[in-house]
C-alpha cells in the first residue's frame, strides 16, 4: 500500500508538470538527456526567462535534477519514468 506522503509527493510532481511548457520540457528530457537552459529555450522557441521560471518549478518539485558543469547547469529528469507520462498523454490523444 502506498503511504500518504508518497501520494502527496506524486501529486505535487504531477501538478508541477501540468503546464504546456513544462510538459514540453519533460518531453525534451526523455531518454536520459541532459540539456542546459539555452538548449531548452531554443528548442521550445520561448524566452530564456520563461524557460528558467519553469525549470525552477520543476526542480523545486522534484521532477528535475541539475548538474553544474563549469558555467552551465544541465537539467535532466530525476526519474526517467516521468517521460512515460508524456507518452501516455500523447497516446490518449490519438
Amino acid at each position: 500500500m502506498i503511504e500518504l506522503s508518497q501520494l502527496e509527493t506524486a501529486s505535487e510532481m504531477l501538478k508541477a508538470i501540468a503546464h504546456p511548457i513544462r510538459v514540453a520540457i519533460v518531453g525534451l528530457l526523455n531518454d536520459d538527456k541532459k540539456l542546459n537552459v539555452t538548449e531548452i529555450y531554443e528548442s521550445l522557441a520561448i524566452e530564456q526567462a520563461v524557460a528558467s521560471h519553469h525549470l525552477s518549478i520543476l526542480k523545486n518539485k522534484g521532477v528535475l535534477v541539475v548538474e553544474r558543469v563549469g558555467k552551465n547547469c544541465y537539467y535532466s529528469l530525476k526519474h526517467q519514468r516521468l517521460s512515460q507520462i508524456i507518452e501516455c498523454i500523447n497516446k490518449c490523444q490519438q
